[in-house]
């Protein structure tokens, strides 16, 4: 039986080339001279350093112009609060979203589900496996999933015919 997972993960290689870029663009740009400001990576979550708010909010929209320039979505970030370290230092831990969280997954089961197409959604851990007996089924389904849920980057793979 034709089937596919619906997942939610951000390509990690895109990622951290897109930190890189950021980094390199925060020590190069004239209104960072002699500040502190960086962000590093630890494997699904980031941390920026910056000396003020205002410092902080530059990081991030340099962060997040690169992300759009290396086709990542920026819906996988979710923002901690700013935390002062030592002196006017600010720091922020920013996570990366990795899996369909439990609302989302029950959501997208209930859509399926209610628009009474010919397919099964089930929940297998931080995925949504849909089945079903036709391939033109799963890919309706694809097409209303990228058109509705609007909540999280959604992802389609492992399609097995």
């Amino acid at each position: 039986m034709p089937s596919f997972d619906v997942v939610c993960e951000a390509n990690m290689v895109e990622l951290k080339n897109a930190v890189e870029q950021a980094n390199k663009e925060i020590s190069t740009r004239f209104d960072f001279k002699g500040s502190d400001a960086r962000i590093e990576q630890k494997d699904v979550e980031l941390t920026a350093y910056a000396d003020d708010d205002f410092k902080m909010g530059q990081l991030r929209d340099v962060l997040v112009g690169k992300l759009a320039k290396r086709g990542v979505d920026v819906r996988f970030l979710e923002d901690g609060k700013l935390e002062k370290i030592g002196g006017d230092k600010l720091k922020q831990t920013i996570k990366i979203k990795k899996g369909v969280s439990g609302d989302l997954a029950k959501k997208i089961v209930r859509q399926i589900k209610d628009s009474k197409m010919k397919v099964q959604a089930s929940i297998q851990g931080d995925a949504v496996r849909v089945t079903g007996a036709k391939r033109d089924d799963l890919q309706a389904v694809m097409a209303m999933l990228r058109k509705d849920v609007s909540d999280a980057p959604l992802d389609f793979n492992n399609f097995r015919d």
